[in-house]
């Protein structure tokens, strides 16, 4: 079953300090490939804290982590990941001009992923 979620991508302090030690470091690799989600929807939804996630937009797709967020910090519907190599696989080429892609308000899919024995 799929849901519907905003997905908005940018900078977080992780993101920027991990960044220092480099893109191939593991904890650049980590902050990259998470998505943050309200936790009042992970509920609704049955997810944990580190399930897997595809996200799909017209663009693209991409596998992350999921890791939950208070409501008072990340309104439900709207998801947040930080800039990186799975974050671009869901935008667009289009920058308006501004020489960057459109990272903001865009519209993804959400499914569950499951390993190969069923489980998550």
């Amino acid at each position: 079953m799929t849901q519907t979620f905003i997905l908005i991508g940018g900078r977080s302090n992780k993101q920027g300090t991990s960044l220092c030690a480099g893109k191939l470091e593991p904890e650049y690799i980590e902050v990259t490939s998470t998505v943050e989600m309200n936790t009042d929807d992970m509920a609704r939804l049955g997810y944990t804290e580190g399930v897997k996630l595809r996200l799909r937009s017209v663009v693209g797709e991409t596998i992350v982590m999921c890791k939950g967020k208070k409501p008072k910090d990340l309104p439900t519907g709207i998801l947040f990941i930080a800039y990186g190599p799975n974050s671009s696989q869901l935008m667009g080429s289009d920058t308006a001009g501004t020489g960057m892609p459109i990272s903001k308000n865009i519209e993804v899919e959400v499914e569950l992923v499951m390993d190969s024995g069923g489980a998550t």
